[in-house]
């Protein structure tokens, strides 16, 4: 803690004159991106240059040193070595971040330890990396205290009605649950029109009308019991109400219903339309982390570029995670139009299967059964919003039913 306070001390100390705010010395262009996309509210701006730690070390020899320094040790046979001869050259207050191609934690502990590094990443870096670990102790202000595992808000919202938002949540939901083996809730907020349990061939109840509408009796055991259980590891809260119906929600009830279930469940996925209501508003409100979810058209564009904007202070991330799905269908845009319109890249593409996406719907059976591309997109996706590095699973479906939970065992025990 204390070497955290220190860095957040050194990155918040005022400039001198000729002092820049943030070099970063690189050696790949993949790094270079993400740690631009992932430093956009660094004050004064993040300068990059190709080398590497060596060009650091011969830089610095002539330059003054910058507020924050950002180095990366790949390809080093002495990466130590050569952090020990940086930390002659850099002044004591500098805030000195680190990557490089080695994950083991005797090696994040001599870095950020022994060296005296304020963080170290391993690669491939990522945005919501480079954003989590890095960007706080270069704007000098503290990383979240945020736990690495369990009780994350995850929000699926699509851009417009019938962008796919509620299959890609089903799906990324099963992924946790099933796949994963982790505690994953499926929360559906529509009790008139929701197809969260038709898309899992289960029946709806009718509980999460009345947890809504009762804030002050929210616990975990009742939110548990209100939601239906598809796998020991995955549940889902949903609602059918009679169409003439009129929905009730109380004030305050998906804060309460959310710190329940985060106490539950390692995962909260929900399916969260963006519309004029309380609860939904809430619970966007509340999420840890935003998907949104667009086609390939204008009117995507125009609404994605919209809710890009809107401010989210409960997640961790000021972007949203930039899904484009069904991309490739017939006389939709293209990806470069796509990004052109909105003037950045998107995150994550799904590709247009609609024979596969519609046939596994109509059965109750998640898409992410099956390999292919659909499946791959889904497992990034859950890299991107998870926080934590899950199981690898690319080995999951290629054994017998019987077998794949006995894979997992030596994790689970681990965690337990």
């Amino acid at each position: 803690m204390a070497a955290l306070d220190t860095a957040v001390r050194r990155a918040a100390e005022p400039d001198r004159q000729e002092q820049a705010a943030c070099i970063a010395y690189v050696s790949d262009a993949a790094s270079e991106a993400m740690l631009r996309e992932g430093l956009t509210g660094v004050g004064g701006g993040l300068e990059v240059h190709r080398g590497g730690i060596k060009a650091a070390l011969v830089a610095l020899q002539r330059l003054a040193t910058p507020r924050v320094l950002i180095v990366d040790v790949s390809g080093e046979e002495s990466p130590l070595a050569s952090l020990e001869s940086l930390s002659a050259l850099v002044e004591p207050h500098v805030c000195v971040l680190v990557t490089g191609e080695l994950s083991g934690l005797d090696f994040y502990r001599e870095v950020t330890r022994s060296v005296g590094a304020a963080e170290y990443l391993a690669k491939p870096l990522t945005r919501e990396m480079v954003s989590r670990h890095f960007a706080p102790l270069a704007e000098g202000r503290a990383a979240a205290d945020a736990s690495t595992m369990g009780g994350r808000v995850i929000t699926v919202t699509g851009v417009h009605g019938g962008a796919g938002a509620t299959t890609l949540a089903v799906n990324l939901a099963w992924h946790f649950g099933i796949t994963a083996r982790r505690h994953t809730v499926l929360l559906d907020p529509d009790t008139l029109l929701g197809d969260a349990t038709f898309l899992l061939n289960i029946q709806a109840g009718h509980g999460l009308d009345t947890v809504l509408q009762a804030p002050d009796r929210i616990d975990m055991l009742l939110a548990e019991r209100a939601a239906q259980p598809v796998d020991d590891r995955l549940h889902v809260l949903a609602g059918q109400e009679t169409l003439d119906a009129t929905a009730e929600y109380a004030a305050g009830a998906a804060e309460k219903l959310l710190a329940a279930l985060r106490h539950r469940y390692n995962f909260i996925v929900a399916d969260a339309p963006f519309r004029p209501m309380p609860l939904y508003r809430d619970l966007l409100a509340h999420a840890n982390r935003r998907v949104l979810v667009m086609e390939p058209t204008l009117a995507a564009v125009r609404n994605a570029r919209r809710l890009i904007e809107l401010p989210a202070p409960g997640a961790e991330y000021k972007h949203p995670v930039v899904v484009l799905n069904r991309l490739g269908r017939p006389a939709g845009l293209g990806r470069t139009q796509i990004e052109d319109a909105l003037e950045m890249k998107v995150d994550l593409v799904v590709p247009d299967m609609p024979k596969l996406v519609n046939a596994a719907n109509n059965l109750g059976k998640p898409a992410v059964t099956e390999p292919g591309p659909f499946r791959d997109a889904i497992l990034e996706l859950s890299r991107r919003v998870a926080f934590t590095r899950l199981l690898d699973t690319k080995g999951y479906w290629s054994k017998a039913p019987q077998q794949r939970k006995g894979l997992l065992a030596p994790f689970l025990r681990a965690r337990k």
